[in-house]
């Protein structure tokens, strides 16, 4: 069965984005349809809210290969520290499972006017 996780860290502030929200959606016929959505702990990891010791959006055995996207509620984390001015209120990571056996690992390293993101293992 696929899984997945993120991690976000804030590169402004050299340590981890806690309490950030997260959604996963999933490709849908017209347009994307929400699966599960959670916050990161103060680790900057989702764990518990989607179901496992992971991010586990295909816990129900319905993996299958398609694209998905992990959207982030940036204005709200920049908020809760106090931050007016940033630039992206959300940041949209989509990627493709390939490979319904396999885990994805999504970071995230964000910024109040630029992220990064890549395929970590």
């Amino acid at each position: 069965m696929a899984s997945l996780s993120t991690h976000v860290l804030d590169a402004a502030l050299g340590r981890p984005a806690a309490a950030l929200t997260v959604r996963l959606d999933a490709a849908a016929a017209h347009g994307w349809s929400a699966l599960a959505d959670g916050r990161t702990d103060p680790d900057g990891r989702v764990r518990e809210a989607f179901g496992g010791v992971e991010l586990h959006p295909f816990r129900s055995g319905a993996a299958h290969e398609g694209r998905y996207r992990l959207v982030f509620d940036t204005a709200g984390y920049f908020a809760r520290r106090g931050v007016t001015d940033f630039f992206y209120p959300e940041v949209a990571v989509c990627f493709t499972v390939g490979d319904a056996a396999a885990h994805y690992h999504v970071p995230l390293l964000l910024s109040p006017f630029a992220y990064s993101t890549y395929r970590g293992s």
